[in-house]
């Protein structure tokens, strides 16, 4: 998968200290992968595997790809204290993958190797990616650690869906190296202040939808979902609980985002209204289309032989921005909007998206000018955040990541208890 980031963040990034703890699952072969993105990052990576990842990979690969001696004892370097002073120096601990004996482990406190020893020690962020067997991870002990380690303050990140050990299927797949590590670098990026989302549910849409005509063609957007991914990528990093309602993207799945995937407005506004029953706050980065056809044909439409064009008869779709701006699922809870404005002769762009806050009667309202084709497909953005209490906030021109993360900045002002 290819790096997000500009080149410019790339050559910044501050060199941090990653621990990667690897536990025994089959999956620890993906944390070779991992572990190459922080090292290629400029990062010092430290890894730490048990006695069980290292049936799966021996301690000499590790070794190569951090350039580093590796050992799940205690007793290795004992001069050293390794057992403390790893964990002490970090600036974030990384498990992945992680199984359900190491998250029982963390959960209770107990330390028989270095990783656990580490994990113990650590005053840092600490992150764990879980894989195993979908009954492992839904059996109650499992979950009973998982809600322990969130309360803690660790970010415990839900497992992908998808092929897992033999002809299994299921939830407990470890999610994309790449997102993980995406993750990760919001993790490292937001430092102390980044778990202000921890406990709260949010959801967010992504993408733009598709109006059918037949079988074959449909009326469309250029949005790619790029804000909407990024927005669930540093909302995960921050502790939520996220949902993502998908329509059309084809970008990987954030890693610990749950994602529903849809293609017509009715699907969307169907998914959002069932998954911001229990939410704290929605973010409607989607560009669902405004219209729809009457009719749609069962068939695919030919071409006339005189060269006329068929007529095509649209009705409008459901404002679901409106619509769950005035009739609020869960009392408090924050909704922000997208507006994607050019400016015309009734008004300036900021003009436009005023008018459009009080119409859809949203708590923010996301304005990007998006004049010549701006914003579509960039991995760049620039918006101003406009507020229902009148307040506005310039964000500059910059990535989509750093504008995701004032806007929940903006969000979680605006928490109520």
């Amino acid at each position: 998968m290819v790096d997000r980031r500009r080149p410019e963040e790339v050559a910044q990034q501050p060199s941090r200290r990653v621990v990667l703890g690897v536990s025994g699952g089959i999956a620890a072969y993906k944390a070779c992968e991992l572990l190459r993105r922080f090292s290629e990052s400029g990062h010092d990576v430290t890894v730490v595997p048990t006695a069980a990842a290292l049936q799966f990979i021996g301690a000499p690969t590790w070794a190569a790809l951090s350039g580093k001696p590796v050992s799940s004892e205690v007793w290795t370097d004992v001069h050293e204290v390794p057992h403390v002073h790893i964990g002490k120096s970090a600036d974030v601990v990384v498990v992945a993958p992680a199984t359900a004996d190491v998250l029982a482990k963390a959960a209770h406190g107990l330390a028989d190797d270095l990783l656990t020893n580490t994990l113990l020690t650590a005053r840092c962020p600490v992150v764990f990616a879980p894989a195993m067997h979908t009954e492992m991870w839904e059996h109650p002990a499992t979950q009973a650690n998982v809600a322990t380690l969130r309360q803690r303050g660790a970010i415990v990140i839900e497992p992908a869906e998808g092929r897992l050990t033999g002809a299994d299927t299921g939830k407990g797949r470890l999610p994309d190296p790449a997102e993980i590590f995406e993750l990760v670098v919001g993790v490292l990026d937001r430092g102390a202040a980044g778990h202000d989302l921890a406990g709260r549910k949010v959801v967010v849409s992504a993408g733009g939808t598709r109006e059918y005509l037949d079988p074959v063609r449909f009326l469309g957007n250029r949005s790619s979902g790029q804000q909407g991914y990024a927005l669930a990528r540093a909302a995960a990093a921050r502790g939520a609980d996220v949902t993502l309602v998908s329509a059309n993207v084809s970008l990987p799945d954030p890693a610990g985002v749950s994602v529903v995937r849809v293609e017509t407005t009715a699907q969307l506004r169907e998914a959002v209204v069932a998954a911001i029953a229990t939410a704290d706050a929605v973010v409607m980065a989607a560009a669902p289309a405004d219209f729809r056809p009457t009719a749609v044909s069962e068939a695919k439409i030919k071409k006339a032989d005189d060269g006329t064009a068929p007529a095509i008869e649209l009705e409008q779709n459901p404002d679901i921005l409106a619509e769950i701006s005035h009739d609020r699922a869960r009392e408090g809870a924050v909704v922000v909007g997208f507006a994607a404005e050019t400016g015309d002769a009734t008004g300036s762009v900021l003009d436009l998206g005023r008018a459009k806050l009080a119409r859809k009667g949203c708590d923010l309202l996301v304005v990007n000018d998006v004049s010549g084709g701006a914003v579509f497909g960039s991995s760049d953005n620039e918006a101003v955040i406009l507020g229902a209490d009148g307040g506005s906030v310039e964000v500059p021109h910059g990535s989509k990541a750093a504008l995701s993360h004032v806007i929940w900045d903006e969000v979680v002002r605006r928490f109520v208890g």
